[in-house]
């Protein structure tokens, strides 16, 4: 990696500064407030006894996610797509992301009967609000899963949770690749990617595209290297943030 300072100060392997404050909602199940920089994502988990008709009676469970962000999360006012009567492409798609990214750290068997949804909510967007989504949505998975423990509706031994999963994104601008862009970058990046792994560093989901220049197979593995360090970088933060005391 070069010596190559960026706007905010950051070399080109450093993440923005990361912050979870867990239990964050007084409501919730399980709630993180995630900060990557400018980008703050509020993650809720709202834990049901019971699941989608589709599969009562399989001892499954399901893990599912919604996405939105708040009209003033940007420089200017969006309506909300409450209003508008339908829910964006875009939406849409970080919604899917999100949950499955969720579900491939969930052992659904152990889970039972049960269902967790968790809403990613946008109060503030600096880019990366998809990657702190999954990375703050884990946080508050995992103490609506303990919740849902300590109230009988998962049993005692069981390990709900196979591994962890955080997310970031990786672009390569004026030629080099960084990590964990802020929108000044994003918009000027010439190739965009979100990286998902896991804490045992497998990938999820890469989701790449070249908005200027095609990029080669040495880029591409440069930017994976670059994803797979900063996820690991934002596992130490999900794990300290989830420590017995972390929330108190």
């Amino acid at each position: 990696m070069t010596d190559t300072t960026r706007a905010d100060g950051r070399t080109p392997d450093q993440l923005r500064p990361v912050t979870i404050e867990r239990g964050w909602s007084a409501h919730a199940e399980g709630s993180a407030l995630i900060s990557f920089g400018g980008t703050k994502v509020l993650c809720t988990a709202s834990f049901t006894n019971g699941v989608p008709r589709w599969l009562t009676g399989k001892g499954k469970g399901w893990v599912t996610a919604e996405y939105a962000m708040l009209p003033r999360a940007t420089n200017s006012r969006n309506d909300r797509e409450s209003v508008k009567g339908r829910i964006g492409g875009r939406t849409h798609e970080i919604s899917r992301l999100i949950g499955r990214a969720l579900r491939s750290v969930v052992d659904t068997k152990a889970l039972g009967e049960n269902t967790i949804v968790i809403d990613c909510d946008v109060l503030q967007a600096d880019g990366g609000t998809r990657t702190a989504a999954i990375t703050g949505a884990y946080v508050a998975l995992a103490d609506a899963i303990e919740w849902g423990r300590e109230k009988k509706f998962i049993a005692q031994r069981s390990s709900v949770l196979v591994d962890s999963v955080a997310a970031v994104s990786v672009g390569i601008i004026d030629g080099e690749p960084m990590l964990d862009l802020a929108y000044v970058e994003d918009v000027r990046a010439e190739t965009d990617m979100n990286v998902v792994v896991t804490g045992r560093g497998l990938f999820v989901e890469v989701q790449g595209t070249a908005e200027g220049a095609p990029f080669d197979k040495r880029e591409l593995d440069a930017l994976l290297d670059l994803g797979v360090a900063g996820c690991a970088d934002l596992r130490v933060a999900q794990l300290a943030a989830l420590q017995p005391d972390a929330g108190e």
